[in-house]
């Protein structure tokens, strides 16, 4: 079975930026159950060859974008899984970081926020891809943080919950993309952070598990991996802490980056 669809010729690239971040993602997975890197990086090498190492470089636009697959639509969220997957492999130097750094900027809005694509609208989701995305390329000194901070903190409403845009309902999987979002800019002091651990724990299904997006709602996985991750930001007693800008244990991480 082909888990990739990458190709060295640069001018017929079929790599998928998703999948290829989830095979990463599997592996770092695989790291946590066998906590050793050293032993899986041999079988990292069998899928994820320089060939396909190359063809995430080859998706790197001339103004510093990323496309995410052959049809070439562009969106931060992209040059976040970019950057994330090249760093997780030691392979950022494969693209040109101060051409991305660049782009991310662009897309920065005057209510310190940042959007899909230049001018496009300030989104919890979004702000999140470009900060990780700066904070892994040590850019961080780019962002106004107290603007920023400002328009993230405005996120939380009266239930403690938060949202990602002005005038929406509060969805516990904000509390990873606001919060995470916060910590990388030091102004999570800006919030209540016992109103959101009340928030998160009172979308739980105290009968059968998981959480949902609001309180009575169904729940799902989506929204139990984000719910728990919320609370690892949140020094929960018990949860093991989560790297705001990897989306990973913090552990994980440290082994990962160590390996060389």
């Amino acid at each position: 079975m082909k888990l990739f669809h990458g190709s060295c010729n640069a001018n017929m690239n079929l790599v998928d930026l998703v999948v290829i971040l989830g095979m990463i993602r599997m592996f770092c997975i695989l790291l946590v159950l066998f906590k050793s890197w050293r032993y899986l990086i041999k079988y990292m090498s069998l899928t994820l060859t320089w060939c396909q190492i190359l063809d995430i470089a080859g998706l790197q636009n001339e103004d510093g974008s990323f496309s995410g697959d052959i049809w070439g639509e562009v969106d931060t969220r992209f040059s976040y899984i970019s950057i994330l997957s090249l760093a997780l492999l030691h392979r950022l130097d494969k693209v040109d970081v101060g051409k991305a750094v660049k782009y991310i900027l662009s897309c920065k809005n005057v209510d310190g926020g940042f959007g899909c694509t230049p001018g496009a609208e300030s989104h919890a989701g979004q702000i999140f891809c470009c900060v990780a995305a700066l904070a892994i390329t040590g850019s961080l000194h780019h962002v106004d943080k107290d603007l920023l901070g400002w328009w993230l903190c405005e996120r939380q409403v009266k239930s403690g919950g938060l949202n990602g845009r002005p005038e929406k309902l509060p969805d516990v999987c904000y509390s990873w993309w606001v919060l995470s979002s916060l910590i990388m800019i030091d102004r999570v002091h800006w919030i209540d952070k016992g109103k959101l651990v009340k928030f998160i724990l009172d979308c739980q299904d105290k009968e059968n598990g998981g959480i949902s997006d609001r309180p009575d709602d169904a729940v799902d996985v989506f929204h139990t991996y984000f719910g728990v991750a919320g609370l690892s930001l949140l020094e929960y007693p018990g949860i093991k802490p989560i790297d705001p800008a990897y989306a990973l244990p913090v552990d994980v991480v440290n082994r990962v980056m160590l390996v060389r």
